[in-house]
């Protein structure tokens, strides 16, 4: 007869008898109870969807975009320099790992990057540095066509001078000879040059710009030309410094055409242009916010401008609309009471946007005090920037149909620098095809370029530029 099965002690739970379950069947639940916890955690891991590199002189930006928010932490490791970046909640994947391939050979910041996983679920990046750098790193939410982002952002220890940067980039000529000095600059001008320009007192610049310009400004002061003819005193100038502001950049590509042609890359080619056409009058010197393909915050444009004591702000930007029929070209200044229309409107909102796209990090306090210092723009620079905005506009109805007659007004967040008369030029509806082609062609952007530079001259003539107070 069969034995009868044995009752164990642990078969017994509460007083109640079980019956037996043999060693095959508790490994089995024990799997499928390990399996369904284990299996949503994994469902769950972040995937790496693309990484972008920018190195600029300002600052390198390294991006990646991912499906999920990330937590990432990151510390400085001395003799050499490197940054240590450990990403949770990520597996290795091959996109992750072509970062080591983006990181060119003149990034000013970083030599190599190292990626490898450091332990289940925790990714770890080791930059090696070319210098010591002050590191942020952040995290973007999703906005247009971007997923999650996580940026690192490497600023030098000693962030660039916007004045020294200008002078050592200036282009004088396509040569090879030495720069002329800004004294004998001055006193080869021709005369018709000297004397678009009236005398003028300017508020003591900044140890760096004044060390640089002394010279140009003791052989200015010291002479004193006489009008043909007229017996009289003549004008005496100073060098001009303009600004020039190519829009969105790095990761905000700004609006884009049919054929594929991206705004930041249009208006960064026409911003070289003009500057190279403004700097051929030698009492004038041009800045540009962004001299490659990176991002710079709104905020940040304005306060270069500021630094280098900027006598102009001009934005420049190829616009877009929905529909491919919108064309013309139109300048905008800044408005203290609102839109001048409700195009206007949808456009300074539109453009407001850079920041929310190409990614800042701002904290609450540097929210408000920026909010305090672009509050700061005053009638007199609006009226200003009125005049410069007709003058340019002028000149540009000569090559291009105008998509409104006059100047138009609008909260731009760009234009907002309260002691410098500041525009934004639309240069022609990227999304419009016939306008896309003439903004790709390079006779085309040489028109635009000499057109821009006759307004800016125009204005010079007529509103020289006073002395002012300006802001610290």
């Amino acid at each position: 007869m069969p034995s009868t099965p044995q009752i164990r002690p642990e078969h017994v739970n509460k007083g109640l008898e079980n019956p037996p379950v043999s060693r095959r069947t508790v490994l089995k639940a024990g799997a499928t109870l390990l399996l369904s916890v284990v299996a949503p955690i994994r469902a769950y891991a972040a995937q790496i969807l693309a990484v972008r590199v920018w190195p600029a002189e300002d600052y390198t930006r390294v991006t990646l975009e991912n499906d999920a928010a990330l937590k990432a932490t990151h510390f400085i490791v001395k003799d050499p320099e490197r940054m240590v970046v450990d990403i949770e909640g990520l597996e290795l994947n091959p996109t992750l790992k072509s970062l080591v391939a983006k990181i060119q050979s003149n990034d000013p910041y970083i030599k190599q990057v190292r990626v490898g996983q450091n332990r289940p679920n925790v990714v770890r990046l080791v930059f090696d540095l070319k210098e010591e750098v002050t590191p942020q790193v952040f995290t973007l939410a999703p906005v247009g066509n971007y997923k999650h982002r996580l940026i690192f952002d490497l600023y030098p220890v000693k962030p660039v001078d916007p004045i020294a940067a200008m002078i050592e980039k200036r282009n004088w000529s396509g040569d090879d000879k030495a720069p002329p000095s800004d004294a004998e600059a001055l006193a080869n001008a021709p005369q018709a040059q000297l004397d678009a320009l009236k005398p003028d007192t300017r508020a003591e610049p900044r140890a760096e710009l004044r060390n640089e310009l002394k010279t140009a400004e003791a052989q200015t002061r010291a002479s004193e030309r006489t009008d043909k003819g007229a017996g009289k005193k003549g004008k005496l100038i100073r060098m001009l410094t303009v600004v020039l502001d190519p829009g969105h950049g790095g990761e905000d590509p700004g609006a884009s055409g049919k054929n594929g042609s991206r705004e930041k890359d249009i208006v960064l080619a026409i911003a070289k242009r003009l500057k190279d056409k403004i700097e051929e009058f030698p009492n004038m010197r041009v800045m540009l916010t962004r001299d490659g393909d990176y991002f710079v915050p709104l905020g940040t444009r304005v306060d270069k401008a500021r630094k280098v004591q900027a006598d102009l702000f001009v934005s420049i930007h190829a616009d877009a609309f929905v529909q491919p029929t919108a064309r013309g070209s139109s300048v905008f200044v800044l408005s203290e009471k609102g839109a001048s229309s409700a195009a206007a409107r949808w456009l300074a909102d539109k453009e407001n946007l850079a920041d929310t796209i190409g990614g800042v990090n701002v904290r609450p306090q540097d929210r408000q005090l920026a909010s305090v210092l672009l509050d700061l723009s005053t009638t007199a620079q609006i009226n200003d920037s009125l005049r410069l905005g007709k003058s340019v506009l002028g000149e540009i109805g000569g090559i291009n149909r105008l998509h409104k007659g006059a100047v138009e007004q609008a909260g731009f967040a760009v234009l907002k620098a309260p002691d410098i008369p500041s525009i934004l030029i639309e240069t022609a509806f990227i999304s419009n095809p016939e306008e896309e082609a003439k903004l790709l062609d390079d006779g085309y952007q040489n028109q635009l370029a000499d057109a821009i530079v006759k307004g800016i001259r125009r204005y010079f003539a007529k509103n020289p530029p006073l002395a002012k107070n300006r802001l610290t």
